[in-house]
């Protein structure tokens, strides 16, 4: 299994952002002077080319970042590699947002959306991603919601579920790109995060549920939102549940 680190917050570089695992290879990358979304594009293209590597040779590569929008080329990677994925997300938000429906204008709250197909020209079409079905996504927690969030969601057919009902009976069929955002946990006990939402499940219960989606054996790679400010020692309390959840034969 291989670590990647790709120390960045959408196109901004964190050279100093703390992960849980020490990575085997780093990602970095010149970045063209135009706007975020192309910024972004060339970054990933970088990410899907690592990602796609390790999948062609069977291994499920780890990415590690600042943020969910590098979801995108991890899943780009896994499609180059001749895999059609699909996606189960754990975050405290929907990550469902649009650029007519987000009042922050913030683009970490679009990725599932990109990913389902939302205005290509953005940065899919750029980087090569095939739009998934919305049926292919299983969003867990995503218990902070804007209104727009919501009533898209509600008319949406992607399954929504609580961490503690996480299991084969909602898991999209298929291989499985895991993709883990660590503000769902309840900050209470994970201090540090950038958007901390009140509530929510504590660590060991969304280790659980992580364990749960591994167990299936369909997960060709995983996907972690280090979204926590660097230097509190939030990577350092996330290590140790995450080795034992992927420890083989645990």
């Amino acid at each position: 299994m291989t670590r990647i680190l790709v120390p960045y917050h959408l196109d901004e570089h964190l050279p100093d952002l703390d992960v849980p695992f020490r990575p085997d290879a780093t990602i970095t990358a010149e970045l063209p002077a135009g706007d975020t979304w192309e910024r972004m594009a060339e970054l990933y293209r970088h990410v899907a080319e690592a990602v796609a590597t390790d999948v062609r040779t069977g291994t499920a590569p780890v990415v590690q970042s600042g943020d969910c929008m590098v979801s995108l080329g991890t899943v780009a990677g896994v499609q180059q590699a001749g895999v059609s994925p699909s996606v189960v997300w754990f975050d405290a938000h929907g990550d469902v947002q649009t650029l007519e429906t987000t009042t922050s204008g913030y683009l970490g709250g679009m990725p599932i959306r990109v990913l389902t197909g939302y205005r290509p020209e953005l940065i899919a079409e750029p980087l090569g991603l095939q739009a998934l079905a919305e049926e292919q996504v299983l969003l867990v927690d995503a218990r902070d919601l804007d209104p727009p969030e919501a009533e898209f969601l509600a008319s949406s057919p992607m399954t929504r579920c609580p961490v503690d009902d996480v299991s084969e009976a909602v898991i999209p069929a298929g291989p499985l790109v895991l993709h883990v955002d660590f503000d769902v946990v309840n900050p209470d006990q994970l201090p540090g995060t950038l958007f901390p939402t009140p509530g929510g499940p504590g660590i060991d219960a969304v280790m659980a549920a992580v364990a749960r989606v591994l167990d299936t054996g369909r997960v060709v790679a995983l996907s972690l939102g280090c979204t926590w400010h660097p230097g509190q020692g939030t990577a350092d309390q996330i290590s140790p549940h995450l080795e034992s959840a992927l420890a083989p034969g645990r």
